[in-house]
């Protein structure tokens, strides 16, 4: 793209979304007519992984567009973000872009207490908010810091007033968490707002929005009125195969038995099929919110003529186990429910439309893509490959990479001491526990459910050893890039 193009950038961001929660990804139970819209007039990645199955680690990652191990943001609850990475919105801001952020940051800890928020960002407008799981007292909103707190004060409301815990013994979702009643007043609601605001005021200027919208994390809580369109009749029972467990890390067999990592809820192996379908039936409803509020966000896009020149990015962080493999939330696992993510790329002026491209991409390349298509250099440090080629066409649309990695190293004490690592080729999965002899591979074109593990399959062992080899290799050439070599000697 020529240099002189400077594409406003729409980048928004979910959390917790699967790649199969969208009904253009191939799910007929779910309605998401707006990021359907949004594929029609774009490229959808049906091969798109996240860099870590973890919201911080992952967000680290896509933001500086480098893998989790080098920016050292590898776990949930790093005390602070390292003041030598840098994110891709301070390289746009330096070059003339106003860059905005709307909704979660989440690069370092943040329970009960405000985010410390990086000092070079490159935000000129930061409307943060995040709250916790579940459980929350009023005091671990943290107050003022959070935008979302002070613009429900503004309208005399207070969070704990309108949000409805519900009751944290029930074994049916929709008790377990009431959520909000009013849905003019949900957070999903405010991040569409506030992405107004920034819009409206930026018409004079190029502009990168990260428009991070929590949903659908848990709490699972849709207001009734969305998870009313989802009856548990027309829900589809989580994949689970009798026995799967038996020869899988025992940690998720643990999972199974005691519940999530939230720790919230009665664990998987206790819940009857419409109890399962309650969880399900939630979550689609908050999917379906977001897709909706998104919808009104682009319809005003186009109010204000704004959508032409706009290039829009839509992803997760990570997936969500939803009961799949008897498993729920996210944790050291690297099943496809959590690390295969929707990616939708759209900006009809200048890249190809409709298309889906099979290509193994990942998370990190988006940095490198926003720099390109804004007609910037692309930093030595950065590790992530730019997309440009294939949206614009230069390239095939089928290949990018030969392989994906993913990371965990000891990210949620829930998990304690556990370092994990997965490298996916296209057809083969394979999960190393780094200092554990058990791991997990799947062949993923005989076996795309994940159900059979075949690790201690005597027949794979050279496989096995093929790919633990490969792993190793993608490992050492993930090695940090920085300080920049200049020479010998």
């Amino acid at each position: 793209m020529s240099e002189s193009v400077k594409p406003n950038i729409l980048w928004i961001c979910t959390d917790q979304q699967r790649y199969d929660s969208i009904r253009k990804l191939g799910n007929e139970h779910i309605r998401t007519p707006n990021l359907d819209r949004l594929a029609e007039n774009g490229i959808a990645f049906t091969e798109a992984y996240t860099q870590s199955p973890l919201c911080s680690p992952s967000r680290a990652s896509f933001l500086t567009g480098r893998y989790p191990r080098t920016t050292r943001v590898t776990k949930v609850g790093n005390e602070y973000f390292p003041e030598d990475e840098v994110l891709v919105t301070k390289l746009l801001a330096d070059e003339g872009y106003s860059c905005g952020l709307v909704g979660k940051f989440h690069l370092s800890a943040n329970n009960m207490m405000p985010e410390k928020r990086p000092a070079n960002d490159g935000y000129d407008f930061y409307k943060w908010f995040n709250f916790t799981h579940v459980g929350q007292k009023e005091h671990d909103v943290w107050g003022k810091e959070n935008a979302y707190l002070s613009w429900l004060s503004d309208k005399g409301v207070s969070f704990y007033d309108h949000y409805k815990e519900g009751n944290r013994d029930s074994r049916k979702f929709r008790e377990l968490y009431d959520g909000f009643e009013d849905v003019s007043l949900h957070p999903t609601a405010w991040c569409i707002e506030e992405a107004k605001n920034f819009i409206e005021s930026r018409q004079d200027r190029p502009w990168l929005l990260s428009l991070n919208i929590f949903d659908p994390h848990p709490p699972f809580d849709a207001p009734k009125e969305y998870s009313d369109r989802y009856p548990l009749e027309d829900v589809p029972l989580p994949k689970w195969k009798e026995g799967e467990l038996d020869n899988k890390p025992s940690l998720q067999k643990a999972d199974y038995i005691k519940g999530g990592q939230d720790g919230v809820g009665p664990p998987v192996s206790e819940l009857s099929d419409d109890e399962k379908r309650e969880y399900i039936s939630n979550y689609y409803g908050m999917v379906e919110m977001v897709d909706e509020y998104i919808g009104k966000l682009l319809d005003y896009m186009e109010e204000l003529g704004q959508l032409d020149n706009t290039m829009i990015i839509f992803h997760t962080d990570h997936g969500e186990m939803l009961g799949d493999h008897g498993l729920i939330y996210k944790g050291a696992y690297f099943y496809q429910e959590l690390v295969h993510n929707p990616l939708i790329i759209s900006y009809p002026k200048k890249f190809k439309v409709n298309s889906f491209s099979n290509a193994l991409v990942e998370l990190v390349d988006i940095a490198p893509t926003i720099l390109e298509a804004a007609g910037l250099e692309v930093p030595y440090y950065m590790q992530g490959k730019s997309l440009l080629p294939l949206l614009t066409g230069e390239a095939e649309l089928d290949y990018h990479k030969d392989s994906v990695y993913c990371e965990y190293y000891y990210a949620l004490t829930t998990h304690a001491g556990v370092y994990a690592t997965m490298y996916y080729d296209g057809q083969y999965k394979l999960v190393v526990y780094h200092g554990d002899e058990v791991g997990e591979l799947y062949d993923l074109k005989n076996d795309p459910n994940e159900f059979e593990n075949l690790w201690a399959n005597p027949e794979y062992e050279q496989l096995k050893a093929q790919l633990i080899l490969k792993s190793f290799d993608r490992t050492v050439r993930m090695v940090d890039p920085k300080p920049k070599f200049v020479g010998y000697y």
